[in-house]
């Protein structure tokens, strides 16, 4: 892929790792296939990815009329690089392996000029979790998860990550960018125990 993309196109610029799959069951009930294929998906994929974009990115080194970073690589991670989810967790586990293969690729091109961040969506509007906003009345739970009151669209995603691979933000590196609406500010926390959804005020009793 990369060769054909140099091939095609003389060099490469950025990589966005923006690829998983989700195989979900509970514990006692996930298959060893289960596990791997989404760790193979979203973990290893990842590192394979960045590690043939780092090697362009070096072979070029920076040319300062398309940038002042040699390159710039944005990992997709997710709001479960925090937020536990039973039920997921092949999804989990692999999401919080990606923000620490985040900062550790981080640390090792710095001085070559190559800038690595990730970005986290929270609740996005998309194929994978249409079953959690496709009616009003499921969009209505999803929402009390999100204290910002809105389930994010992939617009949301992608303006994030065309700042982070611009040089609007040459002094950003090893940065995880949370695309949430405060998802990880721990909503059901708030008020004692007491969720605001975008229906009402509902008390928590999980």
């Amino acid at each position: 892929m990369f060769a054909v993309a140099v091939q095609t196109l003389g060099t490469v610029d950025i990589l966005i790792n923006n690829a998983g799959i989700q195989r979900d069951a509970d514990l006692l009930q996930m298959s060893l296939d289960d596990w791997q294929q989404v760790i193979a998906v979203n973990l290893t994929g990842q590192f394979l990815c960045a590690r043939e974009a780092a090697r362009e990115f070096l072979r070029r080194g920076v040319v300062a009329e398309r940038s002042c970073a040699a390159g710039k690589l944005i990992c997709i991670s997710s709001v479960h690089q925090r937020i536990p989810w039973a039920g997921h967790i092949n999804h989990a586990a692999s999401k919080d392996g990606v923000a620490m293969l985040m900062t550790s690729l981080a640390q090792e091109p710095a001085p070559q000029r190559i800038r690595v961040n990730s970005i986290a969506p929270g609740a996005i509007k998309t194929d994978i979790n249409r079953d959690a906003w496709a009616t009003p009345d499921e969009e209505a739970r999803l929402l009390q998860l999100i204290l910002f009151g809105r389930v994010g669209n992939a617009q949301d995603v992608a303006k994030a990550a065309v700042w982070l691979a611009s040089d609007e933000s040459d002094c950003v590196t090893g940065a995880t960018l949370y695309v949430d609406g405060g998802m990880v500010l721990y909503p059901a926390l708030r008020n004692n125990g007491e969720a605001v959804s975008g229906r009402g005020r509902c008390k928590n009793v999980s």
